[in-house]
C-alpha cells in the first residue's frame, strides 16, 4: 500500500472528521483526501513518478501534508527544506537532489527566484503571487485530472521522505526514509502516546523535521485523529490552542518549554486536557522535567534521530517518573550499546548507541560512503553514547560525535570552521558547544588569527552573514594563540571546550567586578 490510503480510509468511514486544523481553516478527511489526490495530479502532470521528487520550502502547512501524501500516492519523494537555513544552502540541497516540483510560500519566493536559474527543470510553484516564470499554486492544481492518475502500486519500501541533515563534514546529507518506516514508525507513536482517533494533537513544531512530522503528526492522521496545525511556534497561541481545543498530545523541545514557562500564563494555564507532553531532541535537564511535572502534567521522553524516523526508544506515560530516562526500545527496535570494538557492554556501562529496526533509514541520498559508515549489518550508529539500567531502560550520556544542540536544532562544527578559515584574517578556527541554561547549548568559535590582523569578534561573525544560518551563529568568539592538537595535528576538542567554557567564567567575572579592573576574555590566550 502506499500511505496516502491511511487518509482515504478515514475520508471514507468519517469524512466529515477534522483532519487538519489550520489558523482560518478546517480540513475534513473528505476535504484533506481531494488536496492530496489534486495535489497527486498535478504532480503526475509534471512527470513526477516513481523516484522522483518534489521540494517544500516554507512554514508548516495543509499543503506541505498534502504533498508528503500525494508523493506516497505517486511512490515519488517528499523533500521539506528547513526555511531556516541560507539560501546558499537551500541552493545546495536542492542541486544534490534536483525536485521536478519546488513550492515555496511568499516569504522564500524572492530569495528563490534569485538562484532560479540553477533549478533548470524544476517547476517553481508560488502559494502567493507568482513571479514571472513561475506558477501560483491554485493554478497548479485547479485543473489536475484525478482520473488520469496512475494505477495504484505497492511502495512500501520505496524512499518517501528526504530530510536533510548537516553532515560531520558540513556537507548537507539527505536522509532517505521509506514508506514502511513512516508506518512503523507511526505504530511505535501510538503504542506510546496510546493514541486514538479521538485524540487532539497539537503540532506547532516544523515539519521539515522528522521530530515535527512524525513524533505525532503523521501517527495522528494514520488513526484518523485531528491535527490542530501552527504555521510556527509562538507562545501565545501554544496557550490558547492546548486550552480551546482540548488538546490531549502535543510534543515540546527544552527551547519551546523553556519559553512557555517564562511567560506568565504558565502558572494559571489549563492544561488539564492534556495527556502528556513529549520532549526530546536534545539532552533534557530533570529541572525542567519536574518543573513540568509540577504543573500536573507528565512529560515523556523519545529518544532517536533523523535517520531513525525518529523514535528508537522512547517512554510512557507511566514511566514519566522514571526522570531522566529516554525509555525502552520502540516497537520493532533493537538497540545495542557498545564498546569501541562493536562489543555489546553490560548494563550500567556506557558505549555508542545502535539501533536497527524497519525505521531506520534506507541510507543517505547519493552518498554511499556515508551510508556505509553508518549502517554496519543493519546497524544505525548513533554517535551518540549511552548504557542500560538494570531494568533495561536506556540513558543518554553525551554525545559521541562533535555535534552541538542548541535549542533542538542541529549544528556541525565543520559546517562553520570551513567557512571561517576561508578569510585570510584567521589561521585557525574551531567551534564548539558551550553548556546554557536555556538553549542547551550555544555556539562558540575559537578562533586564531593570522599574524598581523586585527579582526574582531564582531569582524569574525560578519564572515558568516548570508552564508550560513543565523541559529548556527557563534554566541560568543574566542581568541587564541593556537589550537591543541595532538601529534598527528587533530584538534583536541575537549580541550577546545575546556577552554571556551573557562573563558564564559573570565567573562562573568569581568562583568561582576567591572568598575574594579578592566578584563576582557577576549583577549586570553591558549598556547
Amino acid at each position: 500500500m502506499s500511505l496516502d490510503e491511511w487518509i482515504e480510509e478515514h475520508a471514507e468511514r468519517a469524512p466529515q472528521r477534522i483532519a487538519i486544523r489550520f489558523p482560518g481553516r478546517d480540513l475534513g478527511y473528505a476535504g484533506f483526501a481531494q488536496l492530496v489526490r489534486r495535489a497527486a495530479a498535478a504532480l503526475a502532470r509534471e512527470g513526477v513518478g516513481r523516484g522522483g521528487c518534489v521540494a517544500w520550502l516554507g512554514y508548516n502547512s495543509p499543503e506541505l501534508l498534502a504533498l508528503m501524501f500525494a508523493a506516497a500516492r505517486l511512490g515519488a519523494m517528499f523533500m521539506p527544506l528547513n526555511w531556516r537555513l541560507a539560501a546558499p544552502e537551500h541552493r545546495q540541497m536542492l542541486a544534490d537532489c534536483p525536485p521536478r516540483v519546488l513550492v515555496v510560500e511568499p516569504a522564500f519566493v524572492g530569495q528563490t527566484d534569485a538562484y532560479r536559474t540553477s533549478l533548470d527543470g524544476t517547476r517553481l510553484v508560488s502559494m502567493g503571487e507568482a513571479p514571472s516564470g513561475w506558477t501560483r499554486w491554485e493554478a497548479f492544481v485547479e485543473n489536475a485530472d484525478e482520473a488520469a492518475l496512475p494505477a495504484r502500486a505497492a511502495f512500501d519500501d520505496e524512499p518517501l521522505l528526504v530530510c536533510y541533515t548537516s553532515g560531520s563534514t558540513g556537507k548537507p546529507k539527505g536522509v532517505l526514509l521509506t514508506q514502511r518506516a513512516i508506518a512503523a514508525n507511526a505504530v511505535s507513536s501510538a503504542a506510546m502516546h496510546e493514541m486514538t482517533a479521538d485524540d487532539r494533537i497539537l503540532t506547532t513544531l516544523p515539519l521539515f523535521h522528522v521530530g515535527g512530522l512524525n513524533n505525532q503528526t503523521t501517527p495522528a492522521l494514520r488513526l484518523g485523529a485531528t491535527v490542530v496545525l501552527h504555521p510556527r511556534f509562538d507562545v501565545e497561541p501554544t496557550f490558547d490552542a492546548i486550552e480551546r481545543e482540548r488538546i490531549t498530545l502535543t510534543v515540546l523541545v527544552p527551547a519551546q518549554l523553556e519559553a512557555m514557562m517564562a511567560h506568565p500564563r504558565w502558572a494559571n494555564a489549563d492544561l488539564s486536557s492534556l495527556r502528556m507532553i513529549t520532549t526530546g531532541s536534545t539532552v533534557v535537564s530533570e529541572k525542567l522535567i519536574r518543573d513540568v511535572h509540577a504543573r500536573g502534567v507528565p512529560m515523556a521522553q523519545v529518544y532517536g534521530a533523523t535517520e531513525t524516523c525518529p523514535i528508537a526508544a522512547y517512554q510512557r506515560r507511566e514511566d514519566a517518573a522514571r526522570v531522566g530516562s529516554a525509555g525502552r526500545p520502540a516497537n520493532g527496535c533493537e538497540l545495542r550499546i557498545v564498546d569501541d570494538y562493536a562489543r555489546d557492554v553490560e548494563p550500567g556501562a556506557s558505549g555508542e548507541i545502535l539501533v536497527r529496526g524497519p525505521n531506520v533509514m534506507r541510507g543517505y541520498w547519493n552518498d554511499r560512503a556515508g551510508t556505509d559508515a553508518a549502517l554496519v549489518d543493519g546497524w544505525f550508529h548513533t554517535g551518540d553514547v549511552g548504557h542500560f539500567d538494570a531494568d533495561g531502560f536506556l540513558w543518554v550520556d553525551g554525545r559521541k560525535k562533535d555535534m552541538i544542540i542548541s535549542g533542538s536544532e542541529n549544528i556541525y562544527p565543520a559546517e562553520i570552521e570551513n567557512v571561517l578559515i576561508e578569510s585570510p584574517d584567521i589561521d585557525e578556527a574551531s567551534v564548539v558547544g558551550r553548556p546554557d541554561a536555556r538553549w542547551g547549548e550555544v555556539v562558540v568559535a575559537v578562533v586564531v588569527r593570522h599574524p598581523g590582523s586585527t579582526i574582531d569578534a564582531d569582524g569574525v561573525l560578519a564572515l558568516l552573514e548570508g552564508r550560513i544560518a543565523r541559529f548556527k551563529h557563534p554566541k560568543d568568539v574566542v581568541f587564541a594563540d593556537a589550537l591543541p592538537k595532538t601529534a598527528l595535528g587533530k584538534v583536541r576538542k575537549e580541550e577546545v571546550r575546556r577552554f571556551a567554557s573557562e573563558a564564559a567564567g573570565y567573562a562573568a567575572q569581568a562583568s561582576e567586578a567591572a568598575g574594579k579592573a578592566a578584563l576582557n576574555h577576549s583577549n586570553r590566550t591558549m598556547a
